[in-house]
């Protein structure tokens, strides 16, 4: 028999398997980190330009009165709810407020050491004020009306009339906000309390018209 010659069978090498390429990884992280980094500044560039905005929308303006003046007095203007608020220290240091509310066309009061918030409709006077404080306050007048001999004082007489509660979702935020939990109660303009009934309180307050208002509050016979 004739022997089978030939060169021996030479073992295939292993197939190793292809590496993987590891670029797109990289590029999806680089990717999402730039979305991220992007995401961050713009939420604070957005948050620092509200800031400014709002503000821009809220100013202070400082009475200045006369030297020896009891009455010491600050002025809010919030353009972007459409408020003035008025807040008054007495002599002895207790704070009322009085916030004209134009969205809403009311006028609240909240007198010191009282647990009420008082309401009445806003006139075209009380427009009239609040748009002279509006005008202030785009000019950046630091200063509101400043008390002189040509300054006009008078007082008005409000009457509370119990029993007549306002709601809370009738008076507006700015109200509920500045009111909290206390009761609201509807006050109307009259010429002068009877005479078996005495003041119950007085809040004073100065306009940028230079006219003072001494703001008297009593209760209607029940």
């Amino acid at each position: 028999m004739e022997e089978q010659t030939g060169a021996p069978a030479t073992p295939s090498p292993e197939r190793v398997p292809p590496t993987e390429s590891k670029a797109p990884s990289r590029i999806f992280w680089v990717i999402l980190s730039v979305i991220l980094i992007c995401g961050i500044v713009c939420i604070a560039v957005a948050t620092a330009l509200s800031l400014i905005q709002t503000s821009a929308k809220v100013v202070r303006l400082n009475s200045q009165n006369q030297p020896g003046s009891p009455m010491n007095q600050s002025v809010f203007v919030n353009k972007s709810k459409n408020t003035v608020t008025y807040y008054v220290t007495s002599p002895s240091n207790q704070t009322s407020s009085v916030l004209f509310d134009r969205k809403n066309g009311y006028v609240c009061y909240k007198p010191s050491g009282q647990s009420n918030c008082y309401l009445r409709m806003m006139d075209a006077w009380d427009r009239e004020t609040v748009q002279m404080s509006f005008n202030l306050s785009e000019h950046r007048v630091g200063q509101g009306p400043v008390l002189n001999s040509r300054t006009q004082y008078y007082r008005e007489f409000l009457e509370i009339m119990p029993g007549r509660q306002v709601r809370p979702e009738e008076a507006g935020e700015a109200i509920r906000t500045l009111c909290e939990q206390a009761p609201i109660y509807w006050v109307k303009r009259k010429d002068g309390p009877p005479k078996q009934r005495l003041i119950y309180l007085c809040i004073d307050i100065c306009f940028p018209s230079n006219i003072c208002v001494s703001i008297c509050f009593y209760y209607l016979p029940e």
